[in-house]
């Protein structure tokens, strides 16, 4: 059974996005309908058959009379529709959001363009590439050679948030017609997605005396070992110093001032000799040697894997998140698990993608009664959920983040011993209240009771175990309160051997095969922390899920979700095996695209990327500058594109390029993004006041919903400055001073992040 069992989705999606949004669908039981344009997908690629995975096909000319006529079919009868053309297209095909709308009240119809329908770039060819350099995507280099040269990623960034917000923002919108029965137009343009992707590194805070200042960087950092092979060693705190200093036999290194990590902050020196005696110490044993030891002492660390070992790995295989599909085109294939996983209503994979331009297997749907419901209009697709958020870092908060911004009362509850504060906390904790709450206490515990009481989402994402071993685990919560939805994440995925190993984005980009495709011949980390946010982004979609369930059922269950089933989502271009398998896609901080017609070029003043299709190079040949068309013969056409590009400014050439219809942007940088006025005027970052840090910037909402829009919801409190409110909530705001004196609640002296 499938949370979205019997829900109806017509897909309209080409190359990554749509597909991918409704292969989200598909995975929770929903019946999609994948509409192919004659002639089969306008990307040929094999990830096709994980993206199209549990669906049915049909093949229509949208264009023509007969084929739009039947599309109109399917959407009357519908509950979700998904496409991602540009503005405009599917209205010019008589198909658009208000027409279909108009036919079927309850729809759901959510648009994934490039671009939105009022950035003034809207009518550009916004390919994969295009949309990674206007949102900074390829950053610099970051290791070795030309520092100013930017890095390709063959990960689709844009794409791949494009479907993981396009998800959540159906799923919201599903939960609020649950309520007031009416569906709603949703867009996702892919630019704006990218801003939830980007988080962290679009994070500012603006008066530097506010900024927290870290040392100790050498405790986490890539090192190569006695084998050859390189580890993520991730020692982020005093514990995992200590583990490792005495499984490694280093205490003499304590002499130096090494191993407390308070005495890297303003010393340079010192963290260089760090770093000199770390590379030393992990060339003494292999990287099998050096993971097995360092996870046994409890500190995080993880070989840097290539994708296609991950693929095997027996702890990759016992999570499923690699799973077998017998695929009627490229037979036994090994594609990413299902995300996130529910409990009750686990969904499945219904069966392989469909074989482009087989029989047709158009459905016998039939027209949706138009709702009686006459509930008022919402103000959020998640009024009156009440969320207690467990989490720190970034994935879980980010889970908790999401639902407030679709309208949920969420309480962030941090422990007061958190060493270094509460990271990322201005960044993460948006639109939350904040309590610093002992829950180690029974004190605490007992307010933890009272906050369980008044919840309906539980959100945490400690170590598996962690919250068991002082009874707030699943199963104690929902003896308390058996409707409760709990979300976990982790790192690795539940069960399997690594299910109790700590673990943050860099390991989980280690394990599967990211840090060594971004880095080439040493791992590099990816330009965003995208696992993190995307697992954040993924838990939340269960929630919404396990609310739909909810909402028809009564019951509650528990969701969960990980680092490394986000990190197989975002690689799923590449993150499968089949006999003939070729592992080709770009790889290196020498990558500059994926072919001489999707890469970035360097122009007289900086940097741009061109993306057009073969049948297009006719038109490039015809720009004024370009090359003549014998130059552009496949054997020239890369020298002859570098020599011309190198001879305008970047705005020139975008300007002709985009003006022939060709996909072209300027590579940009965080900076420039943080000073683009449409970016500041559609909120996508925010510069605002936060309590004793002054003026911060974080990223904001990415969705667009027409009848619930979400909201960023105000600036992060200071570190338990809600405590107040949060005790009045449950009965308890008389009891703040006598929990304040006993150290249970701490209002202050918390740092945020």
């Amino acid at each position: 059974m499938g949370a979205l069992d019997g829900l109806r989705v017509v897909d309209f999606g080409q190359y990554i996005a749509g597909p991918m949004c409704a292969m989200l669908l598909a995975d929770q039981g929903a019946d999609v309908v994948r509409v192919e344009p004659p002639g089969g997908p306008r990307y040929d690629s094999p990830a096709n058959r994980t993206w199209n995975r549990g669906k049915r096909s049909v093949t229509l000319d949208l264009k023509s009379p007969a084929g739009a006529a039947e599309a109109r079919r399917l959407i009357a009868a519908a509950d979700v529709v998904i496409e991602n053309f540009r503005p405009g297209v599917m209205h010019r095909l008589g198909l658009g959001a208000e027409s279909s709308r108009a036919a079927n009240p309850g729809l759901v119809y959510c648009s994934l363009p490039g671009f939105a329908e009022d950035d003034p770039r809207a009518p550009v060819a916004a390919w994969e590439g295009v949309v990674g350099a206007a949102t900074a995507t390829y950053r610099a280099r970051l290791a070795g050679g030309d520092s100013s040269r930017p890095v390709y990623t063959a990960i689709p960034i844009s794409s791949v948030y494009g479907a993981f917000v396009g998800a959540v923002a159906i799923a919201a919108a599903l939960n609020a017609r649950e309520t007031t029965g009416r569906g709603q137009r949703v867009s996702v343009p892919l630019f704006d997605a990218t801003f939830t992707a980007m988080g962290s590194v679009g994070h500012k805070v603006h008066n530097p005396a506010a900024a927290q200042r870290r040392g100790g960087l050498g405790w986490v950092r890539q090192y190569r070992c006695k084998d050859g092979r390189w580890v993520m060693f991730h020692a982020a705190n005093s514990r995992f110093i200590e583990q490792f200093v005495r499984a490694a036999g280093i205490e003499h290194w304590r002499a130096d001032g090494l191993v407390d990590r308070a005495n890297y902050v303003d010393n340079p020196d010192l963290e260089k000799l760090l770093i000199e005696r770390m590379t030393e110490l992990f060339l003494t044993r292999t990287g099998q040697e050096w993971e097995d030891l360092v996870n046994a002492a409890g500190t995080p660390t993880a070989i840097c894997r290539e994708t296609h070992e991950w693929l095997q790995h027996p702890h990759a295989v016992a999570t499923r998140m690699v799973t077998r599909v017998e695929d009627p085109v490229l037979g036994a294939m090994l594609q990413p698990g299902i995300t996130p996983r529910l409990d009750d209503t686990p969904g499945a994979i219904s069966g392989p993608a469909p074989i482009p331009g087989a029989a047709a297997d158009s459905p016998a749907w039939e027209a949706r009664p138009a709702s009686t419901r006459t509930a008022p209009p919402m103000s959020s697709a998640l009024a009156g959920l009440k969320v207690l958020d467990l989490c720190i870092i970034l994935a879980g908060p980010t889970c908790g983040r999401t639902l407030a911004e679709f309208g949920a009362d969420v309480i962030k509850v941090d422990a007061p011993q958190r060493e270094g504060g509460i990271a990322f906390h201005s960044d993460v904790n948006r639109g939350k209240r904040s309590i610093l709450l002992d829950l180690k206490s029974d004190e605490g515990r007992e307010v933890f009771w009272k906050l369980v009481d008044w919840a309906d989402v539980v959100v945490q994402n400690y170590r598996a175990g962690a919250l068991e071993r002082i009874g707030l685990g699943f199963e104690e919560v929902r003896k308390r309160k058996p409707g409760i939805i709990y979300a976990s994440l982790n790192a690795y995925g539940h069960g399997g051997p690594w299910e109790h190993r700590p673990g943050w984005e860099q390991l989980a980009q280690a394990a599967s095969g990211m840090q060594m495709r971004y880095g080439g011949e040493q791992p590099v980390l990816a330009p965003f922390p995208v696992n993190d946010y995307g697992t954040g982004i993924l838990g939340s979609f269960g929630v919404l899920l396990a609310l739909l369930h909810k909402a028809r059922t009564g019951n509650g269950q528990q969701v969960r979700s990980a680092l490394a089933y986000t990190a197989g989502m975002l690689q799923s271009p590449f993150f499968s095996d089949y006999e003939g398998k070729r592992w080709d896609e770009p790889r290196g901080q020498d990558s500059l695209g994926s072919s001489p017609l999707h890469r970035l070029y360097e122009a007289s003043d900086g940097w741009l990327f061109l993306a057009l299709p073969e049948s297009q190079l006719g038109a490039l040949a015809m720009i004024d500058g370009m090359p003549p068309a014998a130059s552009l013969a496949p054997a020239t056409r890369e020298s002859a594109l570098e020599i011309a590009f190198k001879r305008a400014t970047v705005s020139s050439w975008v300007a002709r390029l985009q003006a022939a219809r060709i996909g072209a942007h300027a590579a940009v940088s965080v900076p420039d993004l943080q000073a683009d006025p449409w970016v500041v005027e559609h909120g996508l970052l925010l510069t605002r006041e936060h309590d004793g840090m002054g003026l911060v910037t974080t990223n904001g909402t990415s969705a667009r919903l027409s009848e619930t829009p979400p909201q960023p919801g105000g600036p992060a409190s200071r570190p338990g400055a809600d405590a107040k409110s949060v005790l009045a909530t449950i009965g308890l705001e008389d009891q703040l001073q006598a929990l304040e004196s006993r150290g249970v609640v701490v209002t202050s002296g918390i740092r945020g992040g």
